[in-house]
């Protein structure tokens, strides 16, 4: 079994927000371009544990998002992230905004590198 990771640094400017059913993550694509993907909450409590969120205290070498590949599938996601959701790297979505549609195939992980 094979496990393989990919690190993908999280640019200055870019945001872990909370949102009603899970995290949202923005992040600066390979091309440049802002990406966003939706991690459910539930992926941080089920047995499988599709992700984990590892709070830090502050510094320079985070926020950062580890996905890791099991045999060339997505097999989970960690997330270290400034502990204090006070932090400008946090956020929250705005009151009525629709973020639904990352978080419509809650059984896969699909990243835009």
């Amino acid at each position: 079994m094979v496990l393989s990771e990919l690190v993908q640094f999280i640019e200055s400017g870019s945001k872990f927000i909370i949102a009603g059913q899970g995290y949202l993550i923005q992040y600066q694509t390979s091309t440049n371009m802002i990406g966003t993907v939706g991690i459910p909450y539930e992926w941080f409590t089920n047995a499988a544990a599709n992700a984990e969120l590892i709070n830090l205290p502050p510094g320079k070498s985070w926020p950062t998002m580890s996905i890791f590949y099991r045999e060339g599938e997505f097999s989970h996601v960690r997330l270290y992230v400034h502990r204090n959701k006070g932090h400008s790297t946090w956020s929250v979505t705005p009151q009525g905004a629709d973020v639904s549609r990352y978080f419509q195939d809650a059984e896969s992980f699909t990243f835009k590198y």
